[in-house]
């Protein structure tokens, strides 16, 4: 009579990460998006979110689900700053709920992206869970968590699970292809205001700006190259040729820096510009406006 057989411990760590992904993979989708494939995961009942900068220019996609079966999606809404879009299906998806999970270096996580009709997993480890920061493009996120994992790129848009299969984020591409988590708290914030409203307002100065240095060890600014007659800067009498130095006493290294300043948070504030003209030194107040809709 031969002995029962006992599972090892890595036989117990697969069938767990197993039963993860299963639990995960009804709710995680394929995009069709043009030349791109991303994934998405079904956040509220007919309503999907995913990368933004994965999909491309067009208001309609093509959703393919686990079972295999396809269907139209709508773009709801978009904000590039934060990298959330949101789609929206006519079909009884299964909603995958996000978790607040406080991350720490050296947790173990997995992403679940999709591929057509099949799972696409990847395993790996958070290298790096520090506070919030600001995007390139100026989107605040409330955490910053990177993993040390090899994502495939259908996988961008999918979800992030931490060792218990909670989903604490979405998994996206940063720079030099280090992969990013959009935590919970920065989804939950900004996929209800692109549900209601489409957008996230986003600040605008009405100026067309060119990087330059300024001679004689002046440091940097940025040139005035346009300004939009009906415009915040107008407004506030900037002048094309103006070089901004300052913004509220703090020195214009980059014109990404303006970006960055530009959130949401911005609309409606009034900030003090230093700008040179003609070679004078001066201050102007400029109050921000609410960026046009494209």
């Amino acid at each position: 009579m031969s002995k029962p057989t006992s599972s090892t411990p890595t036989q117990n760590l697969s069938a767990a990460l197993a039963d993860l992904v299963a639990s995960a993979a009804p709710s995680v989708v394929a995009i069709h998006s043009g030349r791109s494939r991303p994934s998405g995961f079904v956040w509220r009942p007919g309503l999907i979110i995913t990368a933004d900068e994965t999909l491309s220019e067009e208001d309609e996609f093509v959703v393919t689900l686990s079972g295999g079966d396809t269907i139209a999606a709508l773009l709801v809404g978009r904000d590039p700053s934060t990298d959330i879009a949101l789609l929206r299906v006519e079909s009884d998806l299964q909603p995958f709920s996000l978790t607040e999970s406080p991350m720490v270096a050296g947790a173990v996580v997995v992403a679940v992206g999709a591929e057509e009709d099949a799972s696409t997993v990847a395993f790996g480890v958070v290298s790096r869970a520090s506070g919030s920061w600001r995007s390139l493009r100026g989107g605040d996120i409330d955490v910053r968590i990177e993993l040390d994992m090899r994502l495939r790129k259908s996988a961008e848009g999918g979800l992030v699970l931490d060792a218990g299969g909670k989903a604490i984020g979405m998994a996206v591409f940063g720079p030099r292809r280090r992969v990013l988590v959009i935590p919970e708290a920065t989804i939950e914030r900004v996929a209800p205001k692109l549900a209601s409203n489409g957008r996230i307002a986003r600040g605008h100065l009405g100026l067309g700006l060119q990087p330059v240095t300024i001679e004689g060890g002046g440091g940097s600014g940025a040139m005035v190259m346009s300004v939009d007659p009906q415009g915040p800067g107008a407004l506030a009498g900037l002048h094309q040729g103006d070089i901004l130095v300052a913004w509220n006493g703090e020195p214009i290294r980059h014109v990404h820096s303006l970006l960055r300043a530009l959130g949401p948070d911005s609309v409606g504030q009034t900030v003090t510009l230093g700008l040179l003209r003609a070679g004078d030194t001066r201050q102007v107040p400029l109050t921000i406006a609410e960026r046009p809709a494209a």
